[in-house]
């Protein structure tokens, strides 16, 4: 076995010096039609493979075959055209059948429609296959540090281990070798198809003069002898050029494998009965066509389905594939399914997998797949990527991986955001407009269709691409229906961060700490505090829009303030109290904070009203008070505006927990902070007062 297989690797090699030999060893025509049938047979078969295979990782081989097929090609060109010029127009039985079969009698209808094939495989097939190979190569690049920082951020936040990111970086660099050999490789098959036509005219005049000059034989003789051998020629080297041609379409949209290539090719190959009978077959069929070597095509087709088939038998039996024994590593086998939904879940275990949740889910309609689908150019996935980075590096979180899938149910420009299986934000953008964000003041108004920005609730208008130039000059914020969605997607994830961390994701915030600081992990846990309530106090100061990037403080203040207090909300007053230069940071700008305050008798009012119940300190306001309060605080916050800051409510350290408990269902978008949790060094500014 050990011998066969080194035999199968060693014979791409030895082909390849084959071909070159058959630049300078001419070929009588019995062995001219066996090779052309070869050629022929193998480009079906390449052709076959590239359409039943589902990524270009199980054909990494073909910017290698693309290169030694177009030699081949060339050979046989140079070979026929030798014979073609020597033995007064014959080359072998196929070229003379393919050349009568197309003139039909007529010289100049059958020159016509060979040109027409030429122009089609040239202009056509070609010229498309190396534009879509240009720009997967193009997209593949550009997509690279995306996919990159993919990694990482799952890395960083342990939904994958090394190994399995080794691997991920290895097959991501090995895609942007083969789009960039792939781009390459269809400049041959361009300049095969050029040199086919010059080929053509070679064999076409030099007959002609080779005819009148040396053969001594008449001009409609000659005419009749060389354009048949020379439309003939032409086009058995035309077809295989044109199914390889296709076959490249084909796979420039799809990887790389292991191996050296006369492995691969052996591998692969050898992984493909089907393909290989199919090819088998189609040389069967083309035996029927009149004038052509039937005992050639005949055994070549029927060694092919042959072969094909005992390959099907030898994977059947094995379970695996070709070479079952060395790909054990490469190959995993796909399970059979059920013939029948119903059969499917009787299995119990199959029914749990109805029942899991995605962290984040985010649902498309059919018109906004293009601006996801990195195939087609879309860059949400990048922009999802640098959104989860930018996140952690502000608040300490992994936003973990977010599940995109189109969905029937919606509207084609609709989209739906969800937070553990359940909605929670939806939306509505036109692909081909621009949103134009209505400013205060307006130059002039811009004609467009009516909308509210999704994320935020400022009222905007969909304009057309040309007039997206002039909506900014009379000042109006224009924004990409992309950076739309985005922006709706990223303020909803922040809105419910403090949903997402979950008790696997506090032991990895927990390991990353302890790298630096072990003795105050070994310290906290479990003798102080237990994962559950570190989890709740975490999900507090998310909730709130505190960060929790500096672990080591928040586990310092714990540990400090267990010692004296066991009540969980307490101790959270004092953890955002030791992050003051953090929450000063996010709240701050330029220095200067702009407040709403509450009136000393209003905060009398909350401390004398609290009541302590099973579950803690509560707040007993009377119904007028609260209503009071309530409507109070809407008229104040509509003073933030036209100010570039989030309305803050400032109270003392006492009020603070339960005045943001009592608000937070009105007005979930309003930060309480007490004078404690702010640096002394920031200017205070009150743009308004709560009474009581």
């Amino acid at each position: 076995m050990k011998n066969v297989k080194k035999f199968l690797y060693s014979a791409v090699s030895l082909a390849v010096v084959a071909i070159v030999l058959l630049l300078i060893i001419p070929l009588n025509p019995f062995l001219m039609d066996v090779m052309i049938i070869l050629n022929i047979s193998l480009a079906m078969i390449i052709l076959l493979i590239s359409m039943n295979i589902r990524e270009a990782l199980e054909f990494s081989i073909f910017p290698s075959l693309l290169l030694i097929t177009t030699l081949f090609r060339l050979a046989l060109n140079v070979s026929s055209t030798r014979n073609i010029l020597t033995n007064q127009g014959q080359s072998g039985q196929v070229i003379q059948a393919f050349g009568d079969f197309v003139l039909q009698g007529n010289v100049v209808v059958g020159f016509i429609i060979y040109i027409i094939i030429v122009l089609v495989q040239f202009i056509v097939i070609t010229k498309g296959a190396e534009r879509v190979a240009e720009v997967a190569a193009r997209f593949t690049l550009d997509a690279m540090p995306g996919k990159q920082m993919a990694i990482d951020a799952d890395l960083s936040s342990g939904l994958i281990n090394e190994q399995e990111a080794k691997f991920r970086r290895n097959k991501i660099q090995k895609e942007a070798d083969f789009y960039g050999a792939m781009d390459g490789a269809t400049k041959i098959v361009k300049g095969d198809s050029i040199m086919s036509l010059i080929m053509t005219l070679v064999n076409f005049v030099g007959g002609v003069i080779i005819g009148l000059v040396q053969g001594g034989m008449e001009f409609t003789e000659v005419l009749s002898v060389y354009s048949i051998a020379t439309v003939g020629d032409g086009l058995v080297s035309q077809i295989p050029a044109l199914l390889i041609s296709t076959a490249t379409g084909m796979i420039v949209t799809r990887s790389v494998s292991e191996g050296s290539l006369n492995e691969d090719v052996s591998k692969q190959f050898m992984a493909q009965p089907f393909s290989i009978m199919a090819g088998g077959m189609a040389m069967l069929v083309m035996a029927m066509v009149p004038g052509m070597p039937k005992f050639q095509m005949i055994v070549i087709g029927a060694g092919l389905i042959g072969g094909g088939w005992q390959l099907g038998r030898r994977i059947e039996a094995m379970g695996t594939g070709a070479f079952a024994e060395d790909q054990k590593e490469e190959m995993i086998p796909e399970e059979g399914q059920p013939i029948t939904e119903e059969e499917y879940y009787k299995d119990i275990n199959n029914v749990y997998s109805l029942i899991g949740v995605e962290a984040i889910e985010m649902e498309f309609g059919y018109s906004l797949i293009p601006l996801v689908d990195e195939s087609s150019g879309g860059k949400m996935i990048n922009r999802i990527v640098i959104f989860r980075r930018q996140y952690a590096q502000e608040m300490g979180l992994v936003i973990p991986s977010i599940r995109l899938r189109d969905s029937s149910s919606l509207n084609t420009n609709q989209y739906v955001v969800k937070i553990k299986g359940e909605e929670v934000a939806r939306g509505e953008i036109l692909v081909d407009y621009y949103l134009a964000l209505e400013p205060v003041n307006p130059t002039k108004e811009i004609d467009g269709i009516d909308t509210i920005e999704p994320a935020y609730g400022i009222p905007g208008k969909w304009i057309s691409i040309d007039k997206k130039e002039m909506a900014e000059i009379y000042g109006y914020t224009v924004i990409d229906p992309l950076s739309v969605m985005l922006t709706h997607l990223s303020e909803t994830v922040k809105k419910h961060a403090y949903e997402l961390l979950s008790r696997q994701e506090v032991v990895q915030l927990v390991e990353n700490v302890k790298q630096d600081a072990p003795q105050l992990v070994e310290e906290l846990f479990p003798n102080i505090i237990s994962y559950g309530v570190f989890q709740k106090i975490l999900t507090n100061l998310l909730k709130e829009g505190i960060p929790i990037k500096d672990m080591e403080t928040i586990m310092e203040t714990i540990a400090d303030s267990s010692m004296t207090v066991k009540d969980m909300e307490t101790i959270t007053e004092h953890i955002r109290a030791a992050l003051k230069r953090t929450i000063t940071r996010k709240f701050c700008e330029g220095g200067v904070m702009r407040v709403i305050t509450l009136s000393a008798d209003l905060e009398k009012s909350i401390i004398t009203s609290l009541t302590k119940g099973e579950q803690g300190m509560y707040l007993a306001l009377s119904p007028d008070l609260m209503q009071s309060i309530i409507q109070q605080l809407g008229d104040e916050i509509k003073k933030f505006q036209e100010l570039s800051q989030d309305p803050i409510v400032l109270t003392s350290q006492v009020v603070r927990q339960h005045f943001y408990h009592l608000i937070e269902q009105f007005y979930p978008n309003v930060y309480v902070l007490s004078f404690n949790e702010i640096s002394n060094n920031i200017q205070i500014q009150a743009v308004g007062n709560i009474g009581a």
